[in-house]
């Protein structure tokens, strides 16, 4: 399946919306206003506004916060962050045999090794 990967966000092709109205929302989801994205897309923003309204009557919301949301629960967009914590959850699973992992362990001796000579210093001093 064809993807849209815009800054921080991924967006699915052949789940409903258009090329260009999948980039506008991918947009919109960054925060940015109709006249960044038209800047960034070298569009007018009356194009942007018909393309972003295109994709909210598609969606069935009236705004565009909405919009992004009724995205993210029809998975047409996503955040890259959660498509990349699933590909280290996959490495984790497939390859459970890496050498260069390592487990952190607490540090056992260390701390019992500073209070030993916590109590040395304290017993000097009262001595």
């Amino acid at each position: 399946m064809d993807t849209i990967t815009i800054g921080a966000w991924i967006g699915h092709l052949g789940r409903g919306l258009a090329p260009r109205e999948l980039q506008c929302i991918l947009d919109v989801a960054q925060g940015f206003t109709t006249k960044e994205i038209a800047r960034h897309f070298g569009i007018s923003e009356s194009g942007v506004e018909k393309r972003i309204g295109d994709a909210m009557l598609k969606l069935g919301v009236a705004r565009r916060a909405a919009a992004v949301a009724e995205a993210m629960r029809r998975q047409i967009i996503s955040p890259i962050c959660i498509a990349l914590a699933a590909l280290i959850t996959m490495h984790a699973v497939i390859d459970d045999s890496d050498p260069m992992r390592r487990d952190r362990r607490a540090p056992e001796r260390r701390t019992a090794q500073v209070r030993i000579v916590r109590k040395a210093e304290a017993l000097e001093l009262h001595a």
